[in-house]
């Protein structure tokens, strides 16, 4: 087998019961219905660590922490640590706009698939209880950087949160404009060619930053961190310079 050392070079953590990388953005966590033949984790992961058994989801488009079973039992201990909400899940973002918040804690309900366009709404009567603990970070020109903190799990529960506050993650086509970051938005005086700029980020500028769980055999408390990928850290590095 040939070695891919990205895929190497993602791992964060790998025992007899866990596998924990840094997802990168673009490889969809599970098979694409409509494209079963496209990459996926565990097409990716399994030629290098044999059967898997996924735990938790991140968007397509989402970077960072995830957490992979490798067993049965350890995907049973997993799955119950998810579903009794005693894991940590830090999650950091890049928002359009600057929110009138320092901290907020949003409970809005949420229903998945509530409209054309298949997205997450807010259903203050159908929906299920949602619960984000959100604070500023960092704030730019045009931008703010935001720590989100999910205290449950729904379906696009940080991205249709913040843009129901006025707020979307940068670079959101669903839930906000798609409008990437332009180094040209940011650098007073900027000379560059704009009609063929590339863009500082131009993917959802969301990011599973930190994950904290129970090590399912031996009980340790273990919690993962994982650095931005390229297009994020340059993003935020030209804001903290320019805006």
């Amino acid at each position: 087998m040939v070695m891919d050392w990205k895929l190497v070079d993602s791992i964060l953590w790998v025992d007899d019961d866990l596998v924990i990388i840094n997802k990168p953005s673009g490889l969809p966590t599970l098979p694409d219905g409509y494209a079963p033949d496209r990459p996926h984790i565990k097409s990716e992961y399994s030629p290098l660590f044999g059967d898997l058994w996924i735990v938790h989801r991140l968007d397509r488009e989402t970077s960072g922490v995830l957490a992979i079973a490798r067993n049965p039992s350890a995907h049973r201990s997993l799955n119950d640590q998810f579903a009794g909400r005693t894991i940590l899940k830090v999650y950091q973002a890049l928002v359009v706009g600057d929110p009138s918040w320092q901290e907020k804690q949003i409970d809005y309900s949420l229903r998945p698939d509530g409209d054309r366009r298949h997205r997450t709404v807010i259903d203050r009567v159908a929906g299920k209880p949602a619960r984000t603990c959100f604070k500023v970070l960092e704030r730019y020109r045009g931008y703010t950087r935001v720590e989100a903190i999910p205290k449950t799990g729904r379906a696009h529960q940080i991205r249709s949160h913040l843009a129901a506050e006025g707020y979307p993650i940068a670079g959101d086509s669903l839930y906000g404009s798609h409008q990437g970051i332009y180094l040209s938005q940011l650098k007073p005086g900027y000379r560059g060619n704009k009609s063929g700029e590339r863009p500082l980020l131009d993917r959802l500028g969301l990011h599973a930053l930190a994950l904290g769980i129970i090590h399912p055999k031996t009980g340790a408390p273990l919690k993962f961190e994982a650095p931005f990928p390229k297009d994020i850290a340059t993003a935020v590095r030209q804001l903290k310079k320019y805006g």
